[in-house]
């Protein structure tokens, strides 16, 4: 035997029984993969298999029943942690998470992580201790020690709002640097060339569609930074109003804007009406998610559409599908997006 194998052994004689743990670490997967392969192995790849049954001999892992018998004794609760109640992005979220749940035996328990990774982590170990049926979690940028907890919860587990590669274990959502790279496109194909960005609060999703219109812009020449205005602050409606007024006045050529809300694409056309800026002839503007207000507008606003309720309601389906052992085909999910184009994108005055 090996050092490093004589190592590990020391170490598992010194450290008791082996546990799902130590097996999922030896493979280099995680704890819910080693679950799902011991107890369903047609749900897991031949290769993967053949790694945790490698490691399972290695250490000598027998699996517990009595600890088997206490991890089906799990509330009837789906923990949900979302960064804010107030934003209504997450309140269509919600309501289709709440008609996907009508009927079944589960309920909700809901987090509010306030854009905090540290308070995601706090919300996510009081859960986890709890012993919920399943976590969905919103985004995909968790902190090492949150990325952990859910990988060791021992329940399925839904990312939601995102697309990536890397699931913990389920994922529904869509590429908000694809949509933002689209909708610019679009800004340019209407004929509008000084196309600036707008941003608030800045969180992971917000920075990709910062990067979606970097992406957009470069091969159309590159990005002028002074078209460029962001803030940590919280989004509001005003605050659109007062960044578009800070960016005019430092690149007055500017003759479209993407922001990267529609609270903030609001404020922009408030600020034009108070100036005297002809929508679109002198500024297009575009938002993001779509809310009801952007075809109220007048003129109405051009945003991307994003499958907020739909979201909410599929990702609650799938882990009820997994809680109940029923199959599930496509454990990622890109949902996808639309353009919403309406009147205020119609072109600048000297379009062709």
């Amino acid at each position: 035997m090996s050092d490093s194998g004589q190592s590990v052994g020391r170490k598992r004689r010194g450290a008791g029984r082996p546990t799902i743990s130590d097996v999922a670490r030896l493979a280099g997967v995680s704890p819910i993969t080693v679950s799902r392969a011991l107890r369903d192995p047609q749900r897991v790849s031949q290769d993967l298999r053949a790694n945790i049954d490698v490691a399972v001999r290695t250490l000598g892992y027998v699996p517990d029943p009595n600890a088997r018998a206490l991890a089906s004794s799990r509330a009837d609760v789906i923990g949900v942690i979302i960064p804010s109640l107030t934003n209504n992005v997450f309140a269509d979220v919600l309501r289709g998470m709440y008609d996907a749940i009508n009927g079944s035996s589960y309920q909700i328990q809901l987090g509010n992580s306030r854009y905090s990774p540290i308070e995601e982590e706090r919300l996510l170990t009081t859960f986890v201790s709890q012993r919920p049926s399943a976590l969905i979690v919103s985004g995909i940028d968790q902190t090492p020690t949150a990325r952990a907890t859910l990988e060791n919860a021992g329940c399925p587990v839904l990312q939601i709002m995102e697309s990536g590669p890397d699931p913990v274990d389920m994922m529904v959502g869509f590429s908000h640097r694809k949509a933002a790279e689209e909708i610019v496109r679009h800004l340019w194909h209407a004929g509008y060339r000084r196309i600036g960005f707008i941003g608030a609060r800045m969180d992971p999703r917000s920075q990709r569609r910062l990067q979606g219109y970097r992406d957009a812009l470069e091969p159309l020449g590159g990005v002028d930074p002074a078209l460029v205005t962001t803030t940590p602050a919280p989004s509001s409606v005003s605050l659109g109003r007062d960044l578009l007024r800070d960016l005019m006045s430092r690149a007055p050529d500017l003759d479209a804007v993407f922001c990267n809300n529609d609270d903030l694409a609001m404020g922009a056309l408030f600020e034009c009406q108070r100036s005297g800026l002809d929508v679109p002839r002198r500024l297009g503007i575009a938002g993001f998610n779509d809310l009801e207000m952007m075809a109220a507008a007048h003129p109405p606003l051009t945003s991307v559409r994003t499958p907020r309720y739909e979201i909410g309601y599929r990702s609650v389906r799938m882990v009820l599908d997994a809680i109940t052992g029923r199959d599930i085909p496509e454990r990622v999910i890109d949902i996808g997006y639309e353009l919403a184009v309406r009147d205020s994108t119609g072109g600048p005055v000297l379009s062709q």
